[in-house]
């Protein structure tokens, strides 16, 4: 692994970071967050028109720009620093990848070049609270979390030709304004029971989406009722969906931990300037040893965290194919244990700058508990951290085998 940036990796977190400062303060932040869609169609028209950053590591030949996700993720500390509530976690990070990986080229033909160019939005659509689980972060994805044949979830049924599905899927991000739902549904009843991936449009009949409140109103959710709805097959009946669905979540997992390193980052950057400017008992609260020692702990705690989340990055990246494995000299489960380290540092972050803020840092007006509930919520949506590492010890057999003694 080399540990430095290339030029061009530099090249794209200045300009996003230059972007974001202009597009996304803390003014515009809010009023996206009041906006129907839970963000700002115009800043998000602005990433993909200035930067291509939903199509930044989609091939070339659907319109993308063809680098490597090792580049979307490290893009990722940019927009965490700001807390940017756009569609590129549920667009580019979920639901792009799994059609590049399982769609037919007919498929990739359609949907991947509105993808890229901003103009479409996709989401993931699985039933709640079970993502974490889907995407084999917390466990081995592979078992009844679509309904498993029986009632809940998302079941499909062949009619027509196609396929009808029937079910409900609940804290899907940006579900309620994509306007394309990737959803995983069981099918095969009991006998060949398996979980599928379908291609609905936002707008189709029969689809019934309502905006939910979430925790962390910058990563807008919602729950998709599904009744007797036309559905696409993704791809065909033989795709190995689990094994797609676990190598989207190893990436996702990178780019959470790195955007959640950013957002750390910023937490304590704010924390840092507001004691250097409050003053008691006649010096700034920061000059206090006592003080200056919970800062240098979170800070510690946070360039851990990044070193982890880098390594994550380069590692998941290695790849462009979600269905293949890394490769064999990549410790499994890399993303998995970065997020459950930038969670914690972001976690640790977020409180301490909402403690030494003192009594502004508990207001609505003050953005401290933005980064407080982002750090909470994505710990409810992806993990929680220590079943993240239980997974992670489980998978590497770390707590099963024996040492054999000569």
């Amino acid at each position: 692994m080399d540990p430095g940036f290339t030029a061009e990796q530099d090249e794209i977190r200045r300009t996003l970071r230059e972007l974001l400062h202009k597009r996304c303060g803390p003014g515009e932040l809010r009023a996206a967050l009041d906006a129907p869609a839970g963000h700002d169609p115009a800043l998000w028209a602005a990433l993909a028109e200035q930067l291509g950053l939903p199509g930044l590591a989609l091939p070339e030949r659907y319109g993308g720009v063809g680098c490597p996700r090792t580049d979307l993720a490290l893009a990722a500390e940019e927009t965490g620093r700001v807390l940017a509530p756009t569609p590129l976690l549920a667009t580019s990070v979920l639901a792009a990848p799994l059609i590049l990986a399982l769609g037919s080229d007919a498929q990739r033909a359609r949907l991947l070049p509105p993808i890229t160019d901003g103009a479409l939005t996709a989401a993931l659509a699985v039933p709640a609270p079970v993502l974490a689980t889907a995407l084999a972060l917390t466990g081995p994805g592979g078992g009844d979390w679509a309904g498993g044949g029986r009632a809940g979830g998302v079941q499909a049924r062949p009619a027509d030709g196609g396929w009808r599905l029937y079910g409900e899927a609940a804290q899907v991000l940006d579900g309620h304004s994509a306007g394309l739902l990737l959803v995983a549904a069981h099918t095969g009843g009991f006998v060949r029971s398996r979980t599928l991936l379908f291609l609905v449009a936002g707008d189709a009949p029969g689809v019934v989406r309502t905006r939910q409140t979430a925790l962390d109103a910058t990563r807008p959710q919602a729950r998709v009722q599904l009744r007797h709805v036309e559905a696409e097959l993704l791809g065909d009946e033989e795709a190995d969906v689990p094994r797609a669905l676990a190598g989207a979540g190893d990436f996702a997992a990178a780019f959470l931990a790195c955007e959640a390193v950013g957002a750390a980052g910023r937490a304590l950057e704010r924390t840092v300037d507001h004691l250097g400017q409050r003053v008691q008992f006649g010096r700034p609260i920061g000059s206090f040893q006592a003080v200056q020692h919970r800062l240098a702990d979170v800070y510690v705690q946070i360039q851990a965290a990044r070193s982890a989340a880098y390594y994550a990055a380069w590692a998941t990246g290695r790849t462009d194919d979600v269905t293949k494995d890394v490769t064999e000299d990549v410790t499994e489960d890399v993303g998995g244990l970065a997020l459950a380290q930038a969670l914690e540092a972001l976690r640790l972050a977020a409180s301490e700058g909402v403690q030494l803020h003192g009594g502004i840092g508990f207001t609505w007006e003050h953005d401290a508990h933005l980064y407080f509930k982002r750090a909470a919520g994505d710990e409810l949506l992806f993990g929680p951290v220590h079943r993240l590492r239980a997974h992670a010890a489980e998978r590497a057999a770390l707590f099963t085998r024996t040492e054999v003694t000569v």
